[in-house]
């Protein structure tokens, strides 16, 4: 139950959350949480996560302590989580069982990367997509899409005003989210041109 976005645009990306945890029928706003923020930073890049609140810490934790990882592309980001997979099982105690009929083993992790390469979305078979625009994952993620491509073409948005708008109306009408937000800006590494 969240709102989580990445939106990449000019030379920018941005990552932005909500700030409400939710616990059954109980909500946990930011005036009583000492810790609201969902982006963290580690490995030069931006992690949003949304599902179990366990994640946040694990995923910070079991990051620190393994320094040999790269997100900087489709392929290294899922070969980072790959690796962390056992991990999650032995050190952390994952339950990887979903349906009965899945291909693999979940890792039970939804969230969205940003960094100097681009914006990335991991999910629980550890698929790793690249998005070329905008995404968002969480309860509130289909009113935050709809509103990111009503405005990402408009000039006058930059990669935070999408992102920060695609929250605000996630918060808006999903009643898993709440503001007010926390948002980060990146900007995206130069193209290496080749010498023909």
């Amino acid at each position: 139950m969240t709102t989580i976005v990445v939106v990449r645009k000019d030379n920018l990306v941005a990552i932005a959350a909500d700030t409400q945890s939710t616990f059954g029928d109980t909500r946990l706003g930011h005036l009583h949480d000492a810790q609201p923020e969902k982006i963290f930073a580690s490995h030069d890049s931006l992690f949003g996560l949304c599902g179990s609140a366990a994640h946040d810490l694990v995923l910070q934790s079991i990051l620190a302590k393994t320094r040999a990882l790269d997100f900087t592309n489709r392929a290294s980001i899922f070969d980072a989580f790959r690796k962390l997979h056992p991990k999650l099982k032995e050190d952390f105690f994952l339950k990887p069982e979903e349906e009965e009929d899945d291909p693999y083993e979940s890792s039970q992790i939804t969230a969205l990367i940003a960094n100097a390469h681009g914006i990335y979305g991991v999910f629980s078979m550890r698929e790793v997509y690249e998005y070329r625009h905008y995404w968002a994952i969480g309860s509130g993620r289909d009113f935050a899409i709809g509103a990111m491509r009503a405005v990402y073409d408009n000039p006058v948005f930059s990669a935070a005003d999408v992102a920060r708008i695609g929250v605000e109306v996630g918060c808006e009408f999903d009643v898993g989210s709440s503001l007010p937000m926390s948002l980060q800006t990146m900007e995206l590494a130069p193209i290496k041109q080749t010498k023909n």
